[in-house]
């Protein structure tokens, strides 16, 4: 077994990595990024982040969106945003759409964590599979962000000879007066820029994850289940010093068990003798980002970060709400206290 790890090794360029933790867990992983030597963070994060605020993931069982579409007599659930689909039977997409429209939920804990560590100059990028637009909502500017799955802040129109682009707020009167949007242009259907199956990825996911996933120094994991590609591959292009931390309600992205006994793959080792990077805190991601900040110090400033800018949303909602012009009132979900959710993509 020896031999074969060492040819392997000599041939695909794996070798050993430098240990940075000084302990396999929460306290290292704070103790690391308090040393002064953590300065480019990279968070990978899908939709566990968000069932907190009342946001649906997609695959828990009971709860998660896919288990609950009966109701649009879909062919089978991922139709629903299958692009083909979509061109013929644009109902059950916007009448969904209706239901998850961005402005109608408030950021998490753990989104307001990842905000903090942007404004305390720790944040490399954020790398984020979900549609709400929670992350710019927190203050993430589009520099800050990689929406992997795309986004509904903008729109355009599905024709090839037209693509004229639509916004956040354009999008929102069509879908809340239950219309299907047209282009004005062309009269083509209008798409908000999410990514469906059988569409590409944004360019600039792939030209970015080249330039950021070298340089980072340590990659925070939360609230996905790590099994859409190609993001999930995405933790295996830290170098192999750089240490993973995983906040999510079940262990994710673990190594091919084959790979593993020879002493390869990129996926997350927890549990093995030869482990040496990888963290998992097993928990919501609103509890495991609290108990984080608490042991970097941050607890209380992440505490009043998000009742201040929860009590701005309530405000401003408030303020909207006699005119109607944003078509629904903000969510408030359990994210204000301490939530208790499924996280997975």
């Amino acid at each position: 077994m020896d031999f074969l790890r060492s040819l392997f090794s000599s041939a695909l360029g794996l070798g050993s990595a430098e240990r940075v933790l000084d302990e396999l867990s929460l306290d290292g992983v704070a103790r690391y990024i308090n040393s002064g030597k953590c300065k480019n963070i990279l968070c990978m994060v899908g939709a566990g982040i968000s069932t907190s605020a009342g946001i649906p993931d997609f695959r828990s069982p009971a709860t998660g969106l896919y288990a609950n579409l009966q109701k649009y007599n879909l062919p089978y659930p991922e139709a629903i945003f299958q692009i083909d689909y979509f061109k013929k039977h644009p109902e059950p997409f916007f009448a969904l759409a209706k239901e998850l429209y961005p402005g109608q939920f408030k950021p998490t804990i753990c989104h307001y964590f990842i905000k903090m560590l942007k404004d305390k100059g720790l944040l490399r990028r954020c790398y984020t599979q979900n549609i709400d637009t929670l992350e710019r909502v927190v203050g993430l500017e589009g520099e800050d962000l990689i929406e992997a799955h795309g986004t509904f802040y903008t729109s355009h129109c599905v024709s090839f000879c037209c693509k004229k682009e639509y916004s956040l707020d354009w999008m929102k009167e069509k879908i809340f007066s239950d219309a299907i949007p047209k282009c004005e242009k062309c009269s083509s259907l209008v798409k908000p820029d999410i990514v469906f199956f059988g569409e590409n990825l944004p360019a600039r996911f792939f030209s970015s994850m080249k330039m950021d996933f070298p340089q980072c120094d340590l990659l925070i994991v939360m609230g996905t289940s790590l099994q859409v590609q190609p993001f999930a591959s995405l933790v295996s292009r830290v170098s192999k010093s750089c240490p993973r931390l995983l906040i999510n309600m079940e262990k994710a992205g673990q190594a091919d068990p084959m790979l593993g006994l020879l002493g390869f793959g990129g996926g997350m080792d927890f549990d093995s003798e030869k482990a040496y990077r990888d963290v998992a805190h097993i928990s919501t991601c609103d509890d495991g980002c609290l108990a984080l900040a608490d042991l970097l110090g941050w607890k209380v400033e992440l505490e009043e970060l998000v009742k201040k800018e929860h009590g701005r949303i309530d405000s401003q909602d408030n303020q909207e709400k006699p005119g109607g012009s944003k078509g629904a009132a903000v969510k408030g979900g359990p994210s204000s206290a301490e939530p208790k959710s499924k996280a997975e993509e």
